[in-house]
């Protein structure tokens, strides 16, 4: 069972630059998701890089989804139209681009347990 004021001092913790470093990380792709305006992300990165503790840290990104909320963004997938004007303007540049596209499709994570 966890003690109410040792989960509490673990957020009073000073909080390190790799910490700041990774809420920045995700709140530049929060807002690249569409979550937060360019002036959201400015204020909330300058307050992340002034942060002193884990739990100014966390207030920041309280209303965001984390990493492991987010679902993976899917791969390249072969655009036919891009295809179609390499094949006209460099054949060999579309093989490559349809190879690489295949390559990528064929990739799927095994599930873990």
């Amino acid at each position: 069972m966890k003690d109410p004021t040792t989960e509490h001092a673990g957020l009073a913790v000073r909080a390190s630059d790799a910490e700041r470093e990774r809420t920045v990380d995700l709140l530049q792709r929060n807002f690249a998701d569409g979550r937060l305006t360019q002036a959201e992300l400015e204020e909330r990165a300058g307050s992340a890089y002034k942060a002193q503790t884990r739990a100014e840290l966390r207030d920041l990104t309280a209303d965001l989804p984390t990493a492991q909320d987010q679902p993976p963004r899917p791969g390249m997938g072969l655009d036919p139209r891009l295809l179609c004007i390499l094949l006209c303007v460099h054949p060999p540049a579309a093989l490559v681009y349809w190879l690489l596209c295949r390559r990528n499709r064929s990739r799927v994570p095994l599930a873990s347990g």
